[in-house]
Protein backbone atom coordinates (compact mmCIF):
# COMPACT_ATOMS: atom_id res chain seq x y z
CA UNK A 1 0.00 0.00 0.00
CA UNK A 2 0.95 3.49 -0.86
CA UNK A 3 2.68 5.34 2.20
CA UNK A 4 1.84 9.14 2.91
CA UNK A 5 3.61 10.91 5.74
CA UNK A 6 1.84 13.92 6.11
CA UNK A 7 -0.97 16.04 7.82
CA UNK A 8 -4.54 16.07 5.85
CA UNK A 9 -4.63 20.14 6.55
CA UNK A 10 -1.84 20.66 4.71
CA UNK A 11 -2.74 22.12 0.96
CA UNK A 12 0.01 19.61 -0.44
CA UNK A 13 -0.96 16.68 1.06
CA UNK A 14 -4.75 17.15 -0.50
CA UNK A 15 -3.28 17.50 -3.44
CA UNK A 16 -1.74 13.84 -3.29
CA UNK A 17 -4.83 13.09 -1.59
CA UNK A 18 -7.49 13.95 -4.18
CA UNK A 19 -4.80 12.45 -6.99
CA UNK A 20 -4.59 8.77 -5.47
CA UNK A 21 -8.44 9.37 -5.55
CA UNK A 22 -8.66 9.72 -9.29
CA UNK A 23 -6.70 7.00 -9.75
CA UNK A 24 -8.23 4.66 -7.18
CA UNK A 25 -5.32 4.22 -4.62
CA UNK A 26 -5.50 3.02 -1.42
CA UNK A 27 -3.46 5.19 1.16
CA UNK A 28 -1.81 4.65 4.61
CA UNK A 29 -1.10 8.03 5.54
CA UNK A 30 1.29 9.51 8.94
CA UNK A 31 0.64 12.83 10.25
CA UNK A 32 3.79 14.76 10.06
CA UNK A 33 4.13 18.38 10.18
CA UNK A 34 1.76 21.11 11.61
CA UNK A 35 0.87 20.38 15.33
CA UNK A 36 1.84 16.69 14.38
CA UNK A 37 5.44 14.96 14.85
CA UNK A 38 7.93 18.14 13.41
CA UNK A 39 9.79 17.06 9.96
CA UNK A 40 13.17 17.75 11.76
CA UNK A 41 12.85 14.38 12.95
CA UNK A 42 15.71 12.46 11.99
CA UNK A 43 13.50 9.56 10.49
CA UNK A 44 11.81 11.93 8.44
CA UNK A 45 15.02 14.00 7.13
CA UNK A 46 15.58 10.06 6.03
CA UNK A 47 13.19 10.67 3.81
CA UNK A 48 12.91 14.01 2.72
CA UNK A 49 16.24 15.95 3.60
CA UNK A 50 15.03 19.55 2.68
CA UNK A 51 12.30 18.46 5.84
CA UNK A 52 8.91 19.27 4.20
CA UNK A 53 5.37 17.52 3.99
CA UNK A 54 4.31 15.56 1.94
CA UNK A 55 6.37 12.47 1.10
CA UNK A 56 4.96 9.06 -0.01
CA UNK A 57 6.54 6.32 0.04
CA UNK A 58 5.39 3.61 -2.81
CA UNK A 59 6.84 0.33 -2.38
CA UNK A 60 10.25 1.37 -1.38
CA UNK A 61 10.32 4.27 -4.38
CA UNK A 62 10.54 7.60 -2.01
CA UNK A 63 9.27 10.45 -3.79
CA UNK A 64 8.74 14.28 -1.88
CA UNK A 65 7.21 17.67 -3.32
CA UNK A 66 3.54 18.04 -3.79
CA UNK A 67 3.51 18.49 -7.36
CA UNK A 68 6.12 15.94 -8.32
CA UNK A 69 4.59 13.34 -6.43
CA UNK A 70 1.41 13.98 -8.51
CA UNK A 71 2.88 13.62 -11.61
CA UNK A 72 4.64 10.55 -10.13
CA UNK A 73 1.65 8.89 -9.25
CA UNK A 74 0.04 9.33 -12.87
CA UNK A 75 2.63 8.46 -14.84
CA UNK A 76 3.40 5.35 -12.88
CA UNK A 77 -0.05 4.37 -13.42
CA UNK A 78 -0.16 4.92 -17.13
CA UNK A 79 -2.64 7.28 -16.58
CA UNK A 80 -2.16 9.34 -19.93
CA UNK A 81 -5.54 11.26 -19.96
CA UNK A 82 -4.27 13.10 -16.05
CA UNK A 83 -0.80 13.43 -17.71
CA UNK A 84 -0.17 13.39 -21.52
CA UNK A 85 3.06 10.73 -22.40
CA UNK A 86 3.49 13.65 -25.41
CA UNK A 87 5.96 16.30 -24.37
CA UNK A 88 3.82 19.14 -25.90
CA UNK A 89 0.99 17.70 -23.98
CA UNK A 90 2.27 17.37 -21.19
CA UNK A 91 3.88 21.04 -21.02
CA UNK A 92 0.36 22.42 -21.48
CA UNK A 93 -0.35 20.51 -17.72
CA UNK A 94 3.00 21.21 -16.27
CA UNK A 95 3.00 25.16 -16.56
CA UNK A 96 -0.34 25.22 -14.91
CA UNK A 97 1.64 23.37 -12.44
CA UNK A 98 4.43 25.10 -12.05
CA UNK A 99 2.71 28.36 -12.07
CA UNK A 100 0.51 26.98 -9.28
CA UNK A 101 3.45 26.02 -7.05
CA UNK A 102 5.27 29.59 -7.02
CA UNK A 103 3.07 32.26 -8.45
CA UNK A 104 -0.33 31.90 -7.18
CA UNK A 105 0.83 29.87 -4.07
CA UNK A 106 2.87 33.00 -3.28
CA UNK A 107 -0.11 35.34 -4.12
CA UNK A 108 -2.38 34.58 -0.85
CA UNK A 109 0.67 32.85 1.11
CA UNK A 110 0.19 35.74 3.60
CA UNK A 111 -3.50 36.60 3.28
CA UNK A 112 -4.11 32.88 4.24
CA UNK A 113 -2.11 33.00 7.13
CA UNK A 114 -2.80 36.14 8.57
CA UNK A 115 -6.96 35.68 8.14
CA UNK A 116 -7.31 32.06 8.19
CA UNK A 117 -4.27 30.46 10.37
CA UNK A 118 -4.53 33.65 12.11
CA UNK A 119 -0.88 33.95 12.46
CA UNK A 120 0.25 36.68 14.96
CA UNK A 121 3.13 37.23 12.77
CA UNK A 122 1.27 37.87 9.47
CA UNK A 123 -0.92 40.85 11.02
CA UNK A 124 0.13 43.55 9.25
CA UNK A 125 -2.76 44.87 7.22
CA UNK A 126 -0.66 46.56 4.09
CA UNK A 127 0.64 43.19 3.16
CA UNK A 128 -2.84 41.47 3.60
CA UNK A 129 -4.20 43.86 0.91
CA UNK A 130 -1.65 43.59 -1.01
CA UNK A 131 -1.86 39.72 -1.00
CA UNK A 132 -5.75 39.82 -1.37
CA UNK A 133 -4.76 42.34 -4.42
CA UNK A 134 -1.49 39.98 -5.72
CA UNK A 135 -4.15 37.16 -5.72
CA UNK A 136 -7.35 38.17 -7.51
CA UNK A 137 -4.88 38.91 -10.37
CA UNK A 138 -3.67 35.40 -10.28
CA UNK A 139 -7.92 34.21 -10.28
CA UNK A 140 -8.20 36.72 -12.66
CA UNK A 141 -5.88 35.28 -15.06
CA UNK A 142 -7.10 31.72 -14.07
CA UNK A 143 -10.95 32.93 -14.83
CA UNK A 144 -9.20 34.52 -18.24
CA UNK A 145 -8.43 30.95 -19.67
CA UNK A 146 -11.41 29.03 -18.53
CA UNK A 147 -13.26 31.52 -20.92
CA UNK A 148 -11.35 30.28 -24.20
CA UNK A 149 -11.93 26.32 -22.97
CA UNK A 150 -14.74 23.72 -22.67
CA UNK A 151 -14.16 22.48 -19.51
CA UNK A 152 -10.72 22.58 -17.52
CA UNK A 153 -7.39 24.95 -17.29
CA UNK A 154 -5.26 22.85 -19.54
CA UNK A 155 -7.94 22.09 -22.23
CA UNK A 156 -11.40 20.52 -22.35
CA UNK A 157 -10.23 17.44 -19.98
CA UNK A 158 -9.32 17.06 -16.69
CA UNK A 159 -5.95 16.79 -15.76
CA UNK A 160 -3.54 16.84 -12.93
CA UNK A 161 -3.32 20.72 -13.90
CA UNK A 162 -6.92 20.89 -12.23
CA UNK A 163 -5.63 18.95 -9.04
CA UNK A 164 -3.40 22.09 -7.99
CA UNK A 165 -5.31 25.00 -9.52
CA UNK A 166 -8.52 23.64 -8.30
CA UNK A 167 -6.90 23.50 -4.45
CA UNK A 168 -5.68 27.03 -4.74
CA UNK A 169 -8.93 28.20 -6.21
CA UNK A 170 -10.41 26.53 -3.24
CA UNK A 171 -8.24 28.45 -0.67
CA UNK A 172 -8.86 31.47 -2.67
CA UNK A 173 -12.25 30.90 -1.98
CA UNK A 174 -11.76 30.46 2.40
CA UNK A 175 -10.26 34.31 2.65
CA UNK A 176 -12.64 35.84 4.79
CA UNK A 177 -12.51 38.94 2.64
CA UNK A 178 -14.33 40.35 -0.20
CA UNK A 179 -13.29 39.18 -3.59
CA UNK A 180 -14.52 39.88 -7.00
CA UNK A 181 -16.85 37.68 -8.82
CA UNK A 182 -15.27 35.81 -11.45
CA UNK A 183 -18.03 33.75 -13.42
CA UNK A 184 -15.99 31.35 -15.27
CA UNK A 185 -13.91 30.11 -12.45
CA UNK A 186 -17.48 29.66 -10.58
CA UNK A 187 -18.29 27.70 -13.51
CA UNK A 188 -15.01 25.65 -13.08
CA UNK A 189 -15.44 25.09 -9.36
CA UNK A 190 -18.71 23.57 -9.53
CA UNK A 191 -17.65 21.32 -12.42
CA UNK A 192 -14.71 20.20 -10.17
CA UNK A 193 -17.19 19.84 -7.06
CA UNK A 194 -18.95 16.86 -9.28
CA UNK A 195 -15.70 15.15 -8.68
CA UNK A 196 -15.54 12.77 -5.66
CA UNK A 197 -11.60 13.62 -4.67
CA UNK A 198 -12.46 17.40 -5.37
CA UNK A 199 -15.59 17.18 -2.86
CA UNK A 200 -13.90 14.76 0.16
CA UNK A 201 -10.54 16.89 -0.02
CA UNK A 202 -11.44 20.32 -1.36
CA UNK A 203 -14.52 21.44 -0.96
CA UNK A 204 -15.23 19.74 2.26
CA UNK A 205 -12.06 19.07 2.98
CA UNK A 206 -10.69 22.59 4.79
CA UNK A 207 -9.60 25.63 3.88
Amino acid sequence: MLRLFGHAASINVRKVLWTCEELGLAVEREDWGGAHRPTSAPEFRALNPVGLIPVIDDAGEVVWESNTIVRYLAASRGRDDLLPPDAAGRARVERWMDWQVSDFNNSWRYAFLALVRRRPDYQDAAQIERSLAACAQMVRIVDDVLRGTSGYIAGDAFTVADVVIGLSLHRWRSLPADRPEFPHVERYYRLLCERDGFRRFGRDGGP
